[in-house]
């Protein structure tokens, strides 16, 4: 089991610090040990979108995304229920769903969805390629893997970036974005379940990249094993502590893996 993020520096109870070429050697042994598996068995890679495969929001961050929409939010609705959505959480996702589950359905819902779709369409120009993801993606389609994205971004979105990547014949038609019935966002495994009933895919010989907790327990709901994906300790933590037991710091190990079998 690997409790640690599987980058060059890790700062904790089990440090890891590469002071020395041996010392090097052996972080990249057990990268490879603790990657093998999950990723040769993978017949099926299922990505979420914002964090492994690009950073959407490069210019203004997702809490500048949600500000907007609690701004606008305000403006339509009364000021007690702006204030308690952005009580539960910054995230643009978590605040529509907040809203959501206080007006399930609701025409205020659905256009509030509309403007958190416009706002991630507006981003996809700028956004940023997460390093190694793109080589990643085609080496591993190449050998012969499927690829889907489950994703609580809007599928218009992802499709816009992995066209403008040129990376879209690597997942067509397999893009598993947000659903209409917000309750299905992850956690819940809709998506999952989704690309893996429309790809015939065992569970046990897929596997799942994503950043977030959300991913991993919607993961773990359908039995696919998780690869986490983590930049900064504090969300490689978020991730041990949800139970994630690989986190990687990049993707480079895994395309490693790859071009070494």
């Amino acid at each position: 089991m690997v409790r640690r993020p599987l980058g060059n520096h890790h700062h904790g109870p089990d440090t890891l610090l590469v002071t020395s070429d041996t010392k090097q050697t052996h972080l990249a042994t057990e990268q490879s040990a603790a990657l093998r598996e999950p990723v040769m068995r993978a017949r099926v890679v299922l990505w979420d979108f914002d964090g492994p495969i690009c950073r959407l929001f490069a210019r203004h961050s997702a809490q500048q995304v949600a500000d907007e929409l609690m701004r606008w939010l305000g403006e339509q609705s009364p000021r007690d229920l702006a204030a308690d959505a952005a009580q539960e959480s910054p995230d643009p996702h978590e605040l529509l769903r907040a809203v959501d589950r206080r007006h399930p359905g609701s025409d205020l819902v659905r256009r509030l969805e509309e403007r958190l779709t416009l706002e991630e369409l507006r981003a996809v120009p700028s956004a940023m390629p997460t390093a190694y993801a793109d080589p990643l993606i085609r080496t591993w389609r190449a050998v012969g893997s499927r690829m889907a994205v489950t994703s609580n971004n809007s599928p218009r979105a992802v499709q816009m970036y992995l066209e403008k990547r040129d990376l879209l014949a690597c997942f067509t038609p397999h893009i598993y974005g947000r659903p209409e019935d917000l309750r299905r966002l992850k956690p819940d495994p809709d998506c999952l379940n989704r690309a893996l009933a429309a790809m015939g895919a065992d569970p046990s010989r897929a596997v799942m990249i994503g950043d977030a907790p959300t991913d991993f327990t919607a993961a773990s709901l359908t039995g696919v094993p998780f690869i986490g994906y983590a930049t900064t300790e504090r969300r490689a933590q978020r991730l041990w502590d949800a139970g994630a037991e690989v986190v990687v710091a990049s993707l480079e190990p895994l395309l490693r893996v790859l071009r070494e079998a």
